[in-house]
This record gives structure tokens, C-alpha cells and sequence, in this order.
């Protein structure tokens, strides 16, 4: 029997509304309890699958944390319905490998992606290969601000988003080696400063749905990695706000 009450997201299995507009993307759904212990009054409010959501509040406002599973797949499922249900602002939290001479300074406790090598096979199902995975600057900016005023050192720039994490690790064990590391040594020579695998997803299909979004990943220590997500979103809420006014 048809109703007209509202509808579960199939994957996320959250209700339109139920999240707010400003939601941080980590990976792994156990890192979600650690992301939420920073919201006040944080909820567990659905767990399916890889994806798992907290909601709660910061400065007052609506907040969440959804996880996105590991890879593009996935992140792209978990991206398209938070949209559906309202969200409009990203920030993928998460660890990445170093790639440049830069990025492996042990003076770094991090980096903060503005754009994203599309490695990756999803987002070849939205759009030609042409089109650029990037941040959006305003909450770029914020994350640059955060780490800053906490005295942290995080590195900006491109990460590559990858669909073989063995691929990047064991490339002598597959018969594509030869490719692999040729790749790879590209990426070095490019300044690429990280590898991972969800951000290009995650800022494609941003773009085209008329989102925002940004990726930071930790090297050292995730809870203040987190901290610097929360402060950034906390200025990213005030800006929107005053906008509105």
C-alpha cells in the first residue's frame, strides 16, 4: 500500500532531512563514533552496510558523520543520497599514503586535497575524463584556517584517488606492474602529495550536483584531525549564515 510519508535512502537508510545540510565523510564506519564524540547531543540514527550516521549539532546546527566504505563505489553511493536527503557540504576525513618528496616530511601532521588525480573508474560514469575532481575553495579555506590556528602543519595540494590500494603497494605481483609504476612515478614527478581512494568521487559528483566539498587526511593523530574538521565547519556555518542575512 502507497504512503506518502517520506522514504529511507536504500544504502545510507536515512530519511530525507534527517541529516542536515554539513556532513563529514570518513571511511571506515568505526571512525564515526570517534567523529561523533565532537557534535553535541550526537544520535546514532542509521547503520547499513559500510555506511554508517551520526547526527548531532555544532554551534547550534545540525551536523553529521556518515561513513563512505573504502573506494569510489561506495563513497559515490553514500555522496548521492546524503544529497538526496539534504546535504550539501562535505568534508572527507580520512589517512592517505605520501606520495611527493614534500609529503613525506615527518613535519607534516597532514594534508588538505584541493583537487584529485581521477584514477579511479566510477566517476567515468558521470562525466568524460576531461572534467576536473576539485575542492571547493571556500571550505578549503576553512581547513587551511583551522590547521593554522591550531598551530598545525598540513601540506595542500593533489591527492590521486586510486582503485587498487594492492595495485599502489604490491605492483610487482600483478601483470600490469610495468604500468603501474610508470604511474605511479608520474604522480611523484606531478607533486601529487597523497594516495587514497574516495576523494576524486567524492568531489566529482559535488561539482555536478551543485555541492560543496573537501578532503583532509591525517598523518599523525585523527582526533586532532577531527578538531581541525569541526573548527572548519564551525566557521563554514557562521559564513552560511551570514550570507542568509
Amino acid at each position: 500500500m502507497e504512503t506518502n510519508e517520506p522514504k529511507r535512502m536504500h544504502h545510507i537508510d536515512v530519511l530525507p532531512g534527517e541529516v542536515g545540510r554539513y556532513v563529514i565523510l570518513p571511511g571506515d564506519p568505526f571512525r564515526t563514533d570517534l567523529i561523533a564524540s565532537f557534535f553535541e547531543d550526537a544520535k546514532l540514527i542509521a547503520h547499513k552496510r559500510e555506511h554508517k550516521t551520526w547526527v548531532g549539532t555544532l554551534n547550534g546546527v545540525k551536523v553529521a558523520v556518515t561513513s563512505t566504505g573504502m573506494g569510489c563505489p561506495s563513497a559515490a553511493i553514500a555522496v548521492e543520497e546524503l544529497i538526496k536527503a539534504g546535504a550539501d557540504t562535505f568534508i572527507r576525513l580520512g589517512t592517505a599514503g605520501r606520495v611527493n618528496e614534500a609529503s613525506k616530511s615527518t613535519e607534516l601532521d597532514g594534508v588538505i586535497c584541493n583537487a584529485a588525480v581521477r584514477d579511479e573508474g566510477t566517476t567515468l560514469h558521470y562525466v568524460p575524463i576531461e572534467y576536473p575532481a576539485v575542492a571547493n575553495r571556500h571550505i578549503v579555506d576553512a581547513l587551511v584556517k583551522a590547521a593554522q590556528t591550531k598551530g598545525k602543519n598540513y601540506l595542500e595540494g593533489i591527492a590521486q584517488t586510486k582503485d587498487s590500494y594492492y595495485g599502489q603497494h604490491e605492483p610487482q605481483n600483478m601483470p600490469v606492474e610495468h604500468r603501474l609504476k610508470e604511474r605511479w612515478q608520474a604522480w611523484e614527478r606531478s607533486n601529487v602529495i597523497c594516495s587514497e581512494m574516495e576523494t576524486s568521487a567524492i568531489f566529482v559528483i559535488s561539482s555536478i550536483r551543485g555541492a560543496r566539498a573537501a578532503s583532509i587526511m591525517s598523518f599523525k593523530n585523527m582526533e586532532e584531525t577531527t578538531q581541525i574538521v569541526c573548527d572548519a565547519l564551525k566557521m563554514i556555518i557562521e559564513q552560511d549564515q551570514k550570507e542568509v542575512k
